[in-house]
């Protein structure tokens, strides 16, 4: 004590401004700089997919709804790196390119060889890949691209002065050809995503290939971040061929697309997944690769179980790249089980796909995992789609 008491007091001053920084810095960097109500509620009482739900939810949203076209999951790299791949490879006027993940292994270098190609036959190509998640695509491929006349930027990569901003990552998935043709969903490029989910070295996910007016949905995600990475405003017919009259006049498909950043205070993702949970009326299926629910869309999930409303929940097992997660996540098994909830744990390989089904109409696909770090912290894009094959597609994939 006596050692303490000889410390001058201009030292404790110091001592306790430091304390102060250092806990200012961790709350700007890992907390939310927004008020978040602990229960959402709603008048809406329509069912999901309906009309008046997809008006409402457009609405509120503040996106557009988009008709026509086709909606396909294609379950695991064995289906979709091939579609992904000749979906390129018959580009005519642009490919815009955008994963959290890119390796340069054996799929990665089909890929890098499928877009340099395309650049050089005059085709505008644009790659946008995550500095974090695609660290390994190097200098030296990234020269290769450049010079082959691919555009390529990386997202946030890690700078001294900008390491307030490099919790906050960019995990969304949006690949579009010529304005018409996207994939978006769970899935990246590296060889773990190849083959068909057939051992623990290969993992089970699933694309979604949408066509037509559900394309400019994916495309506007790519191009929100692309303008913060480089200032280009991508617009226009080259990116957009769908117009309005098109798009309304549309039969099909209905969707809406919804992109989130951390920086807005909204959450629509979040809201997204609450409204459509609330709007269920027969059953909910869930695939979530990192399942950790806030309390507005635990109880959501509860009250539907409640009320008689099958829902399944599948998450990945022991065979998991996050443990701690799956932990984090097991602590909600309990309250879910009692509720009526029913979870399955995927044991055979990583279990990596994102998607919900609603009533067997109603299809949430995309990059976002039901945590808070797709719904608060990370750059994510999803698709909400209004169509029974699509769904039903979804669900036998879950069985």
């Amino acid at each position: 004590m006596s050692d303490l008491a000889a410390v001058p007091w201009w030292v404790w001053v110091l001592m306790g401004v430091g304390a102060i920084a250092i806990i200012v810095v961790f709350a700007g960097l890992f907390l939310p700089d927004w008020h978040r109500p602990s229960r959402f509620t709603t008048t809406l009482e329509a069912p999901a997919g309906s009309e008046e739900f997809l008006q409402s939810a457009r609405t509120f949203l503040n996106v557009p709804l988009r008709r026509g076209g086709e909606a396909e999951i294609l379950q695991n790299g064995d289906a979709f790196f091939p579609a992904m791949l000749a979906a390129i490879r018959s580009a005519r006027e642009t490919v815009n390119f955008q994963v959290y993940i890119f390796e340069p292994d054996l799929i990665g270098t089909q890929f890098l060889e499928a877009l340099r190609e395309r650049a050089k036959a005059g085709v505008d190509v644009r790659m946008l890949v995550d500095a974090f998640g695609s660290h390994k695509l190097d200098k030296e491929w990234r020269a290769k691209l450049h010079e082959a006349g691919c555009r390529v930027s990386r997202f946030r990569p890690l700078r001294l002065f900008t390491l307030v901003r490099a919790w906050k990552r960019s995990h969304r998935r949006a690949i579009v050809v010529d304005g018409r043709l996207a994939f978006t969903g769970g899935g990246a490029v590296a060889d773990k995503w190849t083959g068909n989910a057939q051992d623990e070295e290969h993992w089970r996910d699933s694309m979604t290939r949408v066509t037509g007016p559900l394309a400019s949905g994916v495309q506007t995600a790519f191009t929100q971040d692309w303008l913060y990475c480089t200032g280009e405003v991508l617009a226009g017919p080259r990116f957009y061929p769908i117009d309005d009259a098109q798009e309304s006049a549309g039969s099909g498909p209905a969707a809406l697309a919804v992109a989130s950043s951390p920086s807005d205070s909204a959450q629509p993702i979040r809201l997204l997944y609450w409204l459509s949970f609330r709007a269920a009326r027969e059953r909910i299926f869930i695939s979530s690769s990192y399942f950790i629910p806030g309390r507005q869309i635990r109880d959501a999930i509860r009250e539907r179980a409640k009320a008689g409303v099958e829902v399944r929940i599948l998450v990945p097992g022991e065979k998991t790249d996050a443990k701690p997660v799956r932990q984090a996540g097991r602590g909600y098994y309990e309250e879910l089980l009692e509720a009526g909830v029913r979870i399955w744990e995927y044991e055979p390989t990583m279990m990596h796909a994102k998607t919900v089904t609603i009533d067997g109409v109603w299809s949430i696909v995309g990059s976002s995992n039901m945590d808070a770090r797709s719904t608060e912290i990370n750059e994510e894009n999803n698709l909400a789609v209004a169509d029974r094959e699509l769904a039903r597609a979804i669900e036998e994939g879950m069985l």
